[in-house]
């Protein structure tokens, strides 16, 4: 073969390869631009590109953002965690309750539902890691074991949120999680997700933990064989996945000044879309936080610009099907010398 020949060759494959490292920016890219090209105009204005609009996009998918940063260290190992959208409404009763009907300050409360969202994600995590359960299972059941708590505290009913120094009212500073800063443009909420990405991307470039993280989801019994504590690994990162989900559901509760029972229904599966969407591989070991942050943002845009232009909620959910469908079939293409 001739130089030439192998150069381009080198240059192909290269550049697949980046193709699907970075597929979920581009399909962002791609996204965005698309939504500019059919954004609503207004005096003159793409309604689209208003510095409002744009966070209210990120707004939107910030509290299952949140969610899908833990959700894609659980599926890195080749796991999965269906109980998420249960303990975000666990965790969101829990807040309020302590907040209105216990009276317990803010912090106090805020620590007390985060531990249980942990303690709650480890006790799944060692019942799949300590006695070889399938985590499918073991989540699916964690699903209505929450779901069952958070309506067991709140007796079955919602539990709205008014502001002030009375009993049953809560302390001010909760109502932080919905307002908005830098001159009332950034959401509070939008910070708390791009913080805890930025956070997670770190954990996994530095640290030892993330070699852990991705050995274990590459090949367990070869992670196992290296020194590698799979055990203690694996209960930790379904720890990490509940306390996420936990703090979720009490930014959720801080927006909407209201927190209800059946609240996150179906957040398991949006968390599991954007992980998908970002790139990251079900069978574990390969993909990234910054994949998933652009698989919930592309969501976010998607959904936000089809919202402007009036499509119906149906067809809005057919199309975010569509994208998934095309996400995993776009990682079936990837080469096996890139997996």
């Amino acid at each position: 073969m001739s130089e030439d020949f192998l150069t381009d060759r080198r240059r192909g494959t290269g550049f697949v390869a980046l193709l699907f490292k970075f597929q979920s920016l581009f399909g962002l890219v791609v996204v965005f631009l698309g939504a500019v090209v059919f954004s609503p105009v207004k005096d003159g204005q793409l309604i689209f590109l208003g510095s409002g609009n744009l966070f209210n996009a990120v707004q939107s998918i910030s509290d299952t953002g949140v969610i899908a940063v833990g959700m894609t260290l659980v599926i890195l190992i080749g796991g999965i965690d269906l109980s998420v959208g249960s303990v975000f409404a666990l965790a969101g009763i829990g807040v309020a309750v302590l907040l209105v009907n216990d009276g317990l300050p803010v912090f106090p409360a805020v620590v007390v539902v985060l531990v249980i969202g942990f303690a709650f994600g480890l006790l799944q995590g060692i019942a799949s890691s300590r006695f070889g359960i399938q985590a499918f299972i073991v989540t699916l059941a964690g699903m209505q074991i929450a779901r069952g708590l958070a309506r067991i505290w709140s007796g079955g009913q919602g539990v709205s949120l008014t502001y002030g120094d009375q009993p049953g009212q809560v302390p001010v500073l909760f109502s932080l999680l919905g307002e908005r800063t830098f001159n009332g443009v950034v959401p509070i909420s939008a910070l708390i997700f791009l913080v805890v990405a930025a956070l997670a991307v770190l954990a996994l470039r530095v640290t030892a933990f993330s070699r852990h993280v991705y050995a274990i989801g590459g090949n367990e019994k070869a992670a196992r064989l290296s020194g590698v504590p799979v055990l203690r690994v694996k209960v930790l990162v379904f720890g990490i996945c509940g306390l996420l989900a936990a703090l979720a559901g009490i930014m959720h509760v801080g927006e909407l000044n209201y927190a209800g029972p059946n609240d996150g229904v179906g957040y398991e599966l949006n968390a599991i879309a954007a992980v998908v969407i970002g790139g990251t591989s079900l069978s574990g070991g390969r993909g990234s936080v910054v994949g998933t942050v652009a698989g919930a943002l592309l969501v976010g845009v998607l959904n936000n610009i089809l919202g402007l232009r009036d499509v119906d909620s149906n067809i809005q959910l057919l199309i975010i099907g569509v994208v998934i469908v095309l996400a995993a079939g776009v990682q079936r293409l990837r080469p096996a010398s890139m997996s």
